[in-house]
Formats: structure tokens, C-alpha cells, sequence
């Protein structure tokens, strides 16, 4: 058995992790996502570098055997990160910029393991195409609060899933954690996929 630790505070990453039955330790990291030296990176990199950093600063916490794991998303559309909203307005605003286009989400994956002292970083990206959706149902969707505090102010598995017309990529990945992904990343690290379970 693998002792998992999750460096996120993310209910949807723990709910996917749980869903195959893992049940990691969760460390929030704390991590500024919104330093300039992080907004200032290409959406792609930025994940990767947001995921290394929420792993490494929960380590000196963490037990001697354990893996971290610490994951961030974004969602890029023409070139720029569109990241939690944060408001009403501002999820409003996004809505109706990605209404009958798409873009791609982002999400980066950094796996430490502390008895072999091994890191690996990997990202999956997935486009994501939404409907021409109407005033009336952006309006619902917002109220509802669901988009203020997801990257891209959407949900794979939650109230904006009706707007997603067409998805080419992990859909894991697009929830926050790609568990392909990171079936991959514990395999070339000498472990089964089983040995996370019930961790």
C-alpha cells in the first residue's frame, strides 16, 4: 500500500480520487496561484509550474514513504489563461466570450515520491467546445455560483455540463486529475495502480 497525499484543496480532485477508490491524505499547499511570475507564464506552463509548487510545499509535512501529488488547472482561449472568475460578473462575462466556441483545458500533474526521492511532471490537455448558450441560461448558470471558484468558470461533471458539446481529451483531466495519467506516472515509478488503493 501506497500512502497518497493530495496537495489540493479541490473537492473534485478528491472526488475523482475516491471514485476509483483512492483515498488520499489532503495537505492544501497554499500556494499564490496569482503571483505575477505565475500569470506571467504560457497557460501550459503555468499548470506545471502551479502543480510542482503545491507538491513541494507540502512536503516537509508529509510522511517519509509517501507520494505527493499536486495538481492545477487552467483554461486557455486565444492564447490567454481564463482562470476562476471570481465574481458574478466576471463569470457572466466568460460564459458569454466561450458561448459556440472552445478552448483547452489544462491540467498539471507533478508526482513526488519521497522514499525514492523522484519527481515527475506531466500535463493533459483537452479541447473543449461549448454550445451558443442563451442570456436566460448564462444567467441561471452564474446564479447558481457553481462557475466562481472553477478554472475556466465550467465543470465537466457539474451544472455547465449541458454547454459542453464536445470534448477531445481525458475527461478526468478536464474534471482536475487525469487518472490515465497518473495510473501512467505511478506505473514508471515501479508501482501497481492497486497499491493506491485505500491508502
Amino acid at each position: 500500500m501506497v500512502n497518497l497525499i493530495l496537495a489540493s484543496s479541490s473537492p473534485s480532485r478528491l472526488r475523482l480520487l475516491k471514485s476509483v477508490g483512492i483515498n488520499p491524505q489532503v495537505l492544501v499547499s497554499g500556494v499564490d496561484e496569482e503571483s505575477p511570475e505565475i500569470t506571467a507564464l504560457a497557460p501550459s506552463e503555468m499548470v506545471l509550474a502551479l502543480a510542482i509548487m503545491k507538491a513541494h510545499t507540502v512536503k516537509e509535512g508529509a510522511p517519509a514513504d509517501s507520494l505527493i501529488l499536486g495538481c492545477d488547472s487552467t483554461f486557455e482561449f486565444n492564447g490567454q489563461s481564463i482562470g476562476k472568475p471570481g465574481s458574478k460578473e466576471n463569470a457572466i462575462a466568460n460564459s458569454k466570450m466561450l458561448s459556440g466556441k472552445y478552448g483547452y483545458l489544462h491540467t498539471g500533474h507533478c508526482l513526488i515520491d519521497l522514499k525514492k526521492g523522484i519527481e515527475l511532471t506531466e500535463r493533459s490537455t483537452a479541447k473543449v467546445s461549448f454550445a451558443e448558450m442563451t442570456d436566460v441560461e448564462i444567467t441561471d448558470y452564474v446564479d447558481s455560483g457553481e462557475p466562481i471558484n472553477l478554472a475556466g468558470g465550467f465543470s465537466l461533471d457539474g451544472l455547465s455540463a449541458p454547454f459542453i458539446t464536445k470534448i477531445e481529451g481525458d475527461p478526468s483531466g478536464i474534471i482536475g486529475l487525469s487518472l490515465p495519467l497518473l495510473r501512467k506516472m505511478v506505473i514508471s515509478l515501479g508501482y501497481n495502480w492497486p497499491d493506491l488503493k485505500n491508502s
